[in-house]
């Protein structure tokens, strides 16, 4: 059983986003602040956190940037559309995905089924068990881990699946549009500049823009060697 934790302070939010998830079958828990919220994602260790930014106590990005110093939880942000600066802010610590306010619970609830099936092993965008080797990086499909010359690089779903969404098509150039089809499946709806935000994750974790070049106007390409 998937579990799920909803932190948002609107008491009609998390009611409306809790009777969607449990018929679902998920194991559902609350937290009305940023404080609770934080002590909670320790506590319960959920798979999935819908995070509300404008929380009581702590906000969601203040939070969100506690928590990413110690997990690779996936995390969905909810938004206004007043709040595109605090979004892609969100998005700069650490979330994975975003939903805009007001929102379509099915909405919400396609996007949480899309980041589970991405976390089951074997299950991101045409994974399987093998391994992709280049010079420098290892990508273990299976395990889902990455290797840079023999160092581990933690990556989170979401820049684990675009990476290895590049380094499949070696020497092409994929779009914005192209990666967020791979890896979010035609399930996003937001902004394309989310791509941009997690390459940046990407390249800083890898201490390099060597590996992902950007080709200006059209998309990015992986430009590690084949060994």
């Amino acid at each position: 059983m998937a579990k799920i934790l909803v932190i948002d302070d609107e008491a009609s939010i998390v009611n409306l986003v809790t009777a969607y998830l449990k018929p679902e079958g998920y194991e559902v828990h609350t937290a009305a602040d940023g404080i609770a919220g934080l002590k909670a994602a320790r506590a319960f260790k959920p798979d999935v956190i819908v995070l509300d930014l404008m929380l009581p106590g702590m906000d969601g990005i203040e939070l969100l940037t506690h928590l990413r110093r110690e997990s690779n939880v996936y995390v969905i942000l909810l938004t206004a559309k007043t709040e595109e600066t605090d979004r892609i802010v969100g998005l700069s610590v650490g979330a994975d995905d975003y939903v805009t306010k007001p929102f379509s619970p099915r909405e919400l609830v396609a996007r949480i089924k899309a980041a589970l099936r991405r976390l089951q092993p074997g299950n991101a965008p045409g994974s399987d068990s093998g391994v992709l080797a280049f010079r420098h990086i290892r990508i273990d499909l299976g395990a889902r881990q990455v290797m840079l010359d023999e160092q581990p690089i933690e990556l989170t779903a979401v820049e684990f699946d675009i990476l290895v969404a590049l380094a499949r098509n070696r020497g092409r150039v994929l779009s914005r549009e192209q990666l967020l089809e791979t890896v979010w499946g035609g399930t996003y709806f937001g902004e394309l500049r989310v791509v941009d935000v997690h390459l940046g994750h990407i390249r800083q974790k890898l201490g390099s823009d060597a590996y992902i070049a950007t080709v200006r106007g059209a998309g990015y390409r992986f430009e590690d060697e084949l060994l």
